[in-house]
This record gives C-alpha cells, structure tokens and sequence, in this order.
C-alpha cells in the first residue's frame, strides 16, 4: 500500500512539473514580423501563435491567424485584446514596445542584421518559448545547408554581381540594389558572387543607371516577393545597358518568391537559388538526377 501511495505521489509530482515548466513559456504569441511568425511555426511553437501582422504570408496556418496590423501601423487594441504572454515586435518600434511594458505583456525584440544572425536569432526565439531542441535543429539544418552550397561554390570564379531588390517594372528608374552591410549581401557572398557594391558599408543604394554602367557587373540578379509587380518585370529593360557585361553576356536573372526577401528559415533555399544562377555547373549532377 505504502508503495502505491509512494507511486501516485511521484506521478502527480511529474505532471506538477510538467504543468510549471508548460506554464513558465508563453502560451498565446502575437508575433507581426514575417520572419519571425515563420520560425515560430517551422520550431513547432505555430499553435500558440495566436496573433500575426499584416503581410506574414507564410506558412498557410499563419493566414489563420488574426491579423494585428503591420511594423507602421500595429493595431494595439486587438494585440492586447489577444491576452498574449509574448510579443514579438522590431527593435525600433519604441511606442509599440512602451505600450506593451505598460499592460504588463513581455516583449521579444527582433531586427535585420546579417545572414549568421538569422540561425541566432532561431537559437535565441527557441530558448525564449521553450522549443530549445526543435530550434537548435532547425538552424543547424540551415547552417548546413548553406555549409553546402560554400562547398560547391569553392575555388570558382566570383563574377561580380548588382543584386536589386526594387525598381520600376518597366524601366531602370527606382532601382534598390543590395549594399555591403545586411542579409541580402551576405546571401551574395555565400552563394559565390562578389557584390558589386562590397565597398559601400550600407544596407541598400539607391542606384541610377550610369552608376550601374560604372560598376560594370558580370551578373545582375533581381529578387523580389511573387507579386504581380515581380512577375511582370521586364528584364529587357536592362537591354539599354548593352556596354554592361551582364547584359551583354545574357546573365540577367530574376528570382521570386517572398523567401527570397525574408531572412527566415527558408533562407538556405534562397541561398542554394542564387548560387544556383551564378554557379549553374557546380549543380549539374542534382539536374541529371
């Protein structure tokens, strides 16, 4: 009899502190970062995820969620109508950040930084809601992935390349190209290129044709969300360009899809497609598969 009682009484202490530690990480997440909402999901924590913004796309489970407003535009009232016990939000939104320390609701601050921030970042959101393991694995498997494709990309030939994030559809006004600071450059050098732009310590430029023209790219490549505005870019337009050897050469590429643009968990991906058109011979074997 002592031995049975001795039995329930360790049972109920097990699921005591299973309860305490279920209960010490947050359980209803608002989280209005794309980025970010899709670590969440892609560490198991999706089901708490209670709250996202209003361009998380991505995975589909995210478009079920309710829509709390954007980095600009945050609906505070419906955030804090959620009752969440975590909110992630960007390093710079201060108000939003004072508004959540005044109703009592804890915060996780996020910011762009560069390609190795991402798997940290990762590492950091898993430890802070509890799926330390599923983290650690996911961003492992990124690191790895992204291991890869620097080891086939080794020893070749970097072609010097202008990678634009924006511009007009139809002509080369309003072009955004990709600095020597931040992700995307970084996405760049791991991929095999050499940024045209490796010399000018800043998230993005603003450049003009002439300035492409001055910079003489051997490739240009052109990312973007798969939106309607991507889809119909007219890469003919670079044709004006015609002394620029990636024009001349015909290595203008344009790569869709808002992984492309988005410094999650589908960044190894993005990587693999850009070394992919910059290093299409270091891939032969996987196309002959």
């Amino acid at each position: 009899m002592a031995a049975y009682k001795k039995s329930l009484i360790a049972v109920a202490l097990l699921w005591w502190v299973a309860l305490v530690h279920l209960q010490s990480h947050p359980q209803r997440i608002v989280s209005i970062i794309p980025s970010v909402t899709e670590m969440l999901f892609a560490m198991g924590a999706g089901p708490r995820v209670v709250g996202v913004g209003n361009f998380d796309r991505y995975p589909p489970e995210a478009l079920t969620r309710t829509k709390v407003g954007g980095l600009l535009d945050p609906d505070v009232e419906r955030i804090i109508a959620l009752k969440p016990d975590l909110v992630v939000l960007y390093g710079t939104q201060n108000d939003l950040r004072m508004q959540m320390k005044r109703a009592g609701i804890p915060v996780f601050l996020y910011q762009h930084a560069g390609l190795s921030d991402i798997t940290r970042t990762i590492r950091d959101l898993g430890t802070r809601v509890g799926n330390i393991k599923e983290s650690e694995e996911l961003a492992t498997r990124i690191d790895g992935e992204i291991a890869d494709v620097g080891t086939r990309v080794s020893g070749r030939p970097r072609p010097r390349t202008l990678l634009v994030f924006g511009r007009d559809a139809e002509t080369l006004r309003g072009i955004y190209a990709s600095g020597a600071v931040g992700f995307l450059h970084d996405m760049l050098e791991a991929a095999g290129g050499t940024n045209v732009f490796a010399d000018v310590r800043r998230q993005s430029i603003q450049a003009t044709s002439e300035l492409a023209i001055a910079r003489s790219p051997e490739v240009i490549i052109e990312i973007g969300a798969q939106t309607a505005s991507t889809s119909g870019r007219n890469l003919g337009a670079w044709q004006a360009l015609g002394s620029v050897p990636a024009v001349r050469n015909k290595r203008i590429y344009l790569l869709t899809g808002d992984g492309m643009m988005n410094p999650g968990p589908r960044i190894s991906d993005s990587v693999r497609r850009m070394a992919q058109v910059l290093h299409p011979e270091a891939f032969e074997t996987e196309r002959k598969k």
